[in-house]
């Protein structure tokens, strides 16, 4: 289980809940090493839920499962800060070039008149690790595009507007970065991403909620 999420008033989409608590688990294959969560396959879905509770829900404390050895617990505290959209998703093609297939694919072809921009902004976005909301920091491109081809019914390629449409559905529920102390490492420098239709959200439907993986 990862740390349980409250929700700040400030600096959340108006589709967040209110109060309460998210719980994030995820199966790290303690248990069957070779049985891991993959967006591209459905059947590992159910080894990442999302979990929420609202406020003033009676609860009580569980112990570890006996099979399984306990992470140690790591507080945290919040602050609110900046994200911007990965240039290559179709909002962010869409409001630079009016055409979300126009976007080039290597930094050489970019149009000369954004390419001040896009050093700029390559500049300024900061690498954040722990995340609730706002836009991913992707490993290995927009986590966007992952969980739209995984939802539709074939896959396509980058650029295709099915998966353009697709993308633009789904927003960042949380992400969380390899950490240290509290012994959670995917990959060398990998990152988990939860991410939610708005309308699931809207609807506290978190059943709903897909994990990408980038490593």
């Amino acid at each position: 289980m990862l740390p349980p999420c409250r929700r700040a008033p400030e600096g959340l989409g108006e589709e967040f809940p209110r109060d309460g608590t998210l719980l994030f688990f995820y199966f790290d294959g303690q248990t069957h090493a070779d049985t891991v969560v993959c967006i591209d396959d459905p059947e590992t879905w159910a080894g990442a839920q999302v979990l929420y509770v609202p406020e003033n829900t009676p609860v009580l404390p569980a112990d570890t499962p006996s099979a399984l050895e306990p992470y140690p617990r790591v507080e945290l505290t919040a602050q609110s800060e900046q994200s911007a959209p990965d240039l290559w998703l179709p909002q962010a093609r869409r409001a630079l070039l009016g055409d979300t297939r126009a976007w080039p694919r290597h930094h050489r072809d970019t149009p000369a008149h954004l390419t001040a921009f896009v050093r700029a902004f390559a500049r300024l976005r900061t690498r954040v690790e722990h995340q609730i909301s706002g836009h991913a920091c992707p490993v290995q491109g927009p986590v966007e595009y992952d969980v739209a081809n995984a939802t539709l019914a074939e896959r396509h390629e980058w650029g295709d507007p099915p998966l353009d449409d697709e993308a633009e559905r789904w927003v960042l529920l949380a992400q969380f970065a390899g950490d240290h102390d509290a012994d959670m490492m995917w990959g060398d420098d990998g990152m988990l991403y939860w991410l939610i239709r708005t309308e699931d959200l809207a609807a506290r439907r978190f059943d709903q909620a897909r994990l990408v993986i980038q490593t």
